[in-house]
């Protein structure tokens, strides 16, 4: 099965080094990263169900005026896969990024993540404000509403379960179906195809792992609101008006981090840089233009008076 040929940690690619390159985590795990452009650094930080690859419209576009990264996350071919669940973790995601700018040698950065890039995008900015010239957190919020959290384990122990019994192939052609994907299908059947075989060439250890590891084991939004209390980095919280995980959760984001603003994109679902690359990329530009400007607020405290017209 592709990325998974021995024990330990392993390379699955037979790329020349020199051509492949890669930053290395402080567990010693090798991390695939691209790079294009230069100027003010953008990071992109991918789903579950994507890869380094999954931000090609972004790489493209951010990259005419800044320098764009994108890397595969542990578990994500040709990034290193290691076999012990251990070694996968929301603390793990999140730290692998400042690994990234570590290598590349870049103090701060704009942020960008969708889904379990979004949470270590958010986790980011709660352990590394300093580094983080601005977040961007979209689509995230799956299994992150009360109640939810336990039904959500439970499909993550299903999912891992499915990959055992049936390998990566099979699985994408389910998953890739999900509620909030078939928008995608919908709108882009071409580019839908391209998503799922890329999804079908995934590690599968690499993708149980994360599952277990990283998804089942995260802390819901719901216990992290002091933290996002006293979040002062810009931030935008994107979500797709479809994406029903998360419409609730980046409310809450967007009532609870003081700097936080939320855009909504209609008739869409969760793959939000895919489904509609121009207006994924609009919005995520306009809103790092104006943090550069200088232009970005903090919320004025008047605005969330339990008053409803100010006049009590």
């Amino acid at each position: 099965m592709r990325g998974d040929p021995s024990p330990g940690l392993s390379l699955p690619f037979k790329h020349k080094e020199a051509q492949v390159p890669f930053a290395t985590a402080d567990d010693g795990v090798r991390l695939h990263y691209e790079e294009t452009g230069a100027g003010v650094p953008v990071i992109f930080v991918h789903e579950f169900a994507g890869d380094h690859r999954s931000w090609e419209a972004q790489m493209r576009r951010f990259g005419q005026q800044r320098r764009a990264i994108s890397f595969a996350a542990r578990g994500y071919p040709p990034s290193d896969v290691p076999q012990d669940v251990a070694q996968y973790s929301q603390a793990r995601a999140t730290q692998d990024i400042a690994c990234v700018l570590d290598h590349l040698k870049i103090d701060k950065a704009h942020v960008v993540g969708l889904s379990m890039g979004g949470f270590a995008t958010l986790h980011f900015g709660f352990r590394h404000p300093e580094r983080a010239l601005s977040l961007c957190v979209a689509g995230c919020g799956y299994g992150a509403e009360p109640g939810e959290q336990e039904k959500f384990r439970s499909e993550v122990a299903a999912v891992a379960a499915f990959l055992d019994a049936h390998g990566m192939e099979v699985f994408a052609e389910k998953y890739a179906y999900g509620p909030t994907r078939v928008q995608f299908q919908n709108k882009d059947p071409r580019g839908f195809a391209e998503f799922k075989r890329m999804l079908a060439e995934h590690s599968l250890i690499g993708s149980r792992n994360t599952q277990l590891g990283v998804q089942g084991e995260r802390p819901s939004l719901y216990e992290l609101v002091e933290q996002m209390r006293g979040l002062t980095t810009p931030t935008l919280v994107l979500t797709g008006d479809e994406d029903w995980p998360c419409l609730q959760p980046a409310l809450l984001m967007k009532q609870t981090i003081p700097t936080a603003a939320l855009a909504v994109m209609a008739n869409c679902g969760h793959t939000l840089n895919l489904e509609d690359p121009d207006q994924f990329n609009r919005l995520v530009e306009d809103f790092i233009s104006q943090v550069e400007a200088g232009r970005w607020p903090t919320r004025d405290p008047r605005a969330m008076s339990a008053s409803i017209t100010g006049m009590k």
